[in-house]
């Protein structure tokens, strides 16, 4: 959103600027009048003399945003690209290590596709008390983060989000499907490929860490299995397939209710997974020849490189399936458009990995999320099909006791890892301020834990090899 105050001004330009139907094509002049204690403007646009920039057409002027005020500027090289690091607010970053480790993740996502076409680049960075996420553009990205992130525990989270937004110069800015650019800005522009945008995309902001030495290979094994299992054990994984997720992302991506984990999935992260299926399935099939980046440069130079164009789902699958050699509809069907379950094992041996569900059965379970809101600690989610539903608890209902002995979250907690499937207890809870008791039976599920395990031949030892292979000299 666009944001002024007395410290600075950021404009999202989407949000600021209207067009005039007809005039949408036509190129123009921005002036920008700053108060007085402002001091620089950072954006992409060309600049033409003082506080004056150019664009091209109204897709260019609102894919570039804008950062006014005193933030500080640093530069570096990388990939034959002049970077630009625009810094608002205070933070315990130490610029030299930022400029040099995100030059790592540049060149080591310019290798994935050969090329960069930007001659230039921006990172508007906002540190902030409270901030997480970012918005790419086509030369710039708008990263908000809190302002102690830099430290070592949460250094490699901000490099990953780096990682991510840079990453979507090719996969979302130019490789695109059509509903992506250009655009249609009076209504919303569905497509079903959002887990091929963000999806592929999160697949490659951990594999890149992998590549430009920030993760050791056991590192991003534990990343990649530790996804799988957030994914396998959401509910929604099983009622709403991930193309269906990405078709609904205007109405539910971002408006989340108590029931969401119920009855959606992520784009981001099943796309991930999805991802490194195929990346395996390529690496296998082609003996270490090909992978997915081969793929990626494919899109690259077929609809951006030729005619700046995007693509259907028709025509992402042919391109996929051409791109492979085979019919792919298997996958497609299977694993996009339904909720079929994944052979994890599959797809992993083919580099030598084998990965085992290691949950040994049935497990205590009631079924509910909680959180403390006010000294109350309150039911913020109660999972389809358990004991919690059964029984008749609800979204915000405030839990007082169990078996007569008050609870907050961490005794709440401990009464629960206490009880044994089928065990009865009473719980009283305030909804509405009317106070309930419910006996309660201790409910059951099986949840999944993939773990992995080596298991290298001579020759996946090489596939292996090859996948979590280092592209950028440390």
């Amino acid at each position: 959103q666009s944001f002024f105050d007395y410290s600075h001004g950021y404009v999202n330009v989407t949000s600021m600027f209207m067009y005039v139907d007809c005039g949408k094509d036509a190129s123009g002049k921005l002036k920008i009048i700053p108060c007085k204690t402002f001091k620089k403007i950072s954006t992409p646009l060309t600049k033409k003399g003082k506080n004056t920039f150019l664009f091209s057409n109204y897709d260019e002027l609102v894919d570039s945003p804008i950062e006014i005020g005193n933030q500080k500027e640093y530069q570096f090289e990388a990939s034959g690209v002049t970077h630009t690091i625009a810094m608002y607010g205070k933070g315990n970053y130490d610029i030299e290590r930022l400029k040099k480790d995100m030059a790592k993740v540049v060149e080591a996502e310019t290798d994935v596709f050969k090329e960069n076409p930007n001659k230039e680049y921006l990172f508007i960075i906002h540190n902030l008390t409270v901030g997480s996420g970012g918005l790419e553009h086509k030369k710039a990205t708008t990263l908000e983060v809190e302002r102690w992130t830099y430290d070592d525990k949460n250094y490699l989270g901000f490099i990953s989000l780096v990682a991510h937004e840079y990453f979507h110069l090719w996969n979302v800015k130019r490789i695109r499907p059509k509903a992506l650019g250009p655009f249609d800005y009076d209504n919303e522009n569905y497509t079903d490929l959002l887990w091929v945008m963000e999806g592929f995309t999160s697949y490659y902001d951990e594999l890149i860490l992998r590549r430009a030495g920030f993760y050791s290979k056991e590192d991003y094994m534990n990343r990649i299995i530790g996804t799988i299992n957030y994914v396998e054990n959401q509910p929604g994984n099983k009622v709403q397939p991930v193309a269906h997720s990405s078709y609904d992302a205007w109405i539910k991506a971002y408006r989340h209710n108590e029931n969401s984990i119920n009855t959606t999935i992520s784009y981001y992260s099943k796309g991930q997974i999805l991802a490194c299926m195929l990346d395996l399935y390529i690496i296998k099939k082609t003996n270490g020849e090909k992978s997915l980046d081969d793929f990626m440069q494919k899109l690259y130079a077929d609809f951006y490189k030729k005619n700046d164009v995007g693509f259907t789902e028709e025509e992402f699958n042919k391109t996929l399936t051409d791109f492979i050699g085979e019919d792919i509809s298997w996958f497609i069907k299977s694993y996009v458009y339904d909720t079929k379950s994944i052979d994890y094992d599959k797809f992993f041996s083919g580099v030598g990995v084998k990965v085992v569900n290691t949950t040994k059965g049935p497990e205590p379970y009631l079924g509910v999320r909680t959180s403390m809101r006010g000294g109350k600690l309150v039911v913020d989610n109660v999972f389809a099909g358990s004991s919690a539903e059964k029984y008749g608890i609800s979204v915000n209902d405030e839990l007082i006791s169990v078996d007569g002995f008050r609870v907050d979250s961490d005794r709440f907690s401990y009464y629960m890892s206490t009880k044994n499937i089928g065990d009865e207890f009473d719980v009283v809870l305030s909804r509405d301020e009317i106070i309930k008791t419910y006996t309660i039976k201790m409910g059951e599920r099986e949840p999944v834990r993939y773990k992995y395990a080596l298991d290298l031949t001579s020759s996946t030892r090489k596939l292996y090899n090859y996948w979590l292979r280092v592209t950028v000299e440390n």
